[in-house]
């Protein structure tokens, strides 16, 4: 495999690393409260559906040939995101803001159980 498109698959595995890390953020955030069942199932289909995705993407680079330090990049992309993104939140000086949009994230999937809550107790009522 020629240099040039070695040096591509890796920065691309590097932030294939980063791209990783913010979807596994994301899935954390969807199955957080689920039955133990469902987000075994819904992590199952989410690394699955990653793996299809990189390997698409190594073949349309170098025509799938993997080797084990493409896999290192993107450890290396996963952790160096994990440093930044800590590091990041230290220095903002808006931690409140960065507070009420979690909470808020973490509060839209309850609002339409209450909704339905209060909608069966006005029924039964």
């Amino acid at each position: 495999m020629p240099a040039n498109i070695q040096l591509i698959a890796l920065g691309a595995s590097y932030l294939f690393g980063f791209i990783f890390y913010y979807l596994y953020k994301i899935n954390y955030i969807f199955i957080k409260g689920k039955k133990r069942f469902y987000q075994s199932l819904i992590t199952i289909l989410f690394m699955y559906n990653i793996v299809l995705i990189y390997i698409i993407m190594i073949f349309k680079i170098n025509h799938g040939m993997f080797h084990l330090y493409f896999f290192i990049m993107i450890v290396l992309g996963f952790l160096t995101n994990i440093k930044l993104t800590k590091k990041m939140l230290k220095n903002v000086k808006y931690r409140s803001f960065i507070e009420k949009i979690k909470k808020k994230c973490y509060t839209i999937k309850n609002r339409g159980d209450q909704n339905k809550a209060q909608s069966n107790k006005k029924r039964t009522s």
